[in-house]
């Protein structure tokens, strides 16, 4: 019986192109937009993109992204609604957010709510099969003194299982590296993990890369010993470690099918 279709979310809107000039800080970027695609003379059908003008961008994922966003990179932004902020959120001042960068014909999207979203879609319509028997999704529960990203209950028979997911966007030669940046966080989230498994309770990372050029993933051991350190040490404990590569278009992302995961990578 074939299974459920991936699940897809898409961008809301129609993304417009420009390219990336630098990072202000770690949210906020300025990109130079490029003028829609014109005919350059009523007698010479040839379509060209003209500069537009210098705006200030949103960038919603706080890691390095040195090896993507590039002075001169081809990048999508989309229009944003400026507002004063409230309970859901802080307030945003630009008028633009930055969506994705064009590595090289690769398409990265630098959404980091993106996975979750994805994720929690795909457990919702029983997406993964592992996970599938478990009728009811919680997120954001407190596990010892972190708080992971969903817990699952409701399986007959089975123990409530934590899951935590983790947005990766850099990939080396087709092999999907995570962290980008040292995350102290990210370390202590999968010490919780291991602590649900001792406590008799079942548990996963799960890795999202959000791009479709990654054909094995591995923890970014260069970047950050201390959380390869700890997924490994999760791993030993009983954490089931997954990885998922995604489809991304210039009008939406899907999760592509999982990808092998490899502990023992050691970089030449």
């Amino acid at each position: 019986m074939q299974g459920p279709p991936p699940p897809s979310l898409s961008w809301g809107q129609k993304l417009l192109p420009a390219f990336f000039l630098t990072r202000l800080n770690r949210f906020l970027t300025l990109v130079r937009l490029q003028e829609p695609m014109a005919p350059v003379s009523s007698s010479w059908p040839v379509r060209s993109r003209r500069p537009g003008p210098v705006v200030e961008a949103h960038l919603g994922d706080p890691g390095r992204l040195k090896e993507i966003l590039v002075p001169g990179r081809p990048v999508f932004v989309k229009m944003t609604k400026v507002g004063r902020g409230g309970p859901k959120g802080p307030a945003r001042k630009t008028a633009f957010s930055l969506v994705m960068a064009d590595v090289d014909g690769v398409l990265v999207s630098l959404d980091s709510q993106a996975p979750n979203r994805l994720v929690r879609k795909a457990l919702e319509m029983g997406y993964f099969p592992e996970l599938a028997s478990y009728s009811q999704v919680w997120p954001e529960t407190q596990s010892g003194h972190s708080r992971l990203d969903f817990r699952l209950t409701g399986a007959p028979g089975a123990p409530d299982f934590f899951l935590e997911v983790k947005s990766v966007t850099l990939v080396q030669g087709g092999r999907a590296l995570f962290p980008d940046a040292p995350t102290v966080r990210g370390a202590r989230h999968m010490e919780a993990l291991s602590l649900a498994c001792q406590q008799g309770l079942r548990a996963a990372v799960m890795f999202i890369i959000q791009r479709a050029d990654a054909d094995e993933f591995s923890p970014h051991d260069q970047m950050d010993p201390a959380f390869g350190w700890a997924l490994r040490q999760a791993n030993a404990s009983g954490v089931k470690i997954w990885a998922y590569g995604c489809q991304v278009t210039p009008s939406s992302i899907s999760l592509l099918h999982p990808i092998p995961v490899k502990l023992d990578y050691q970089p030449d």
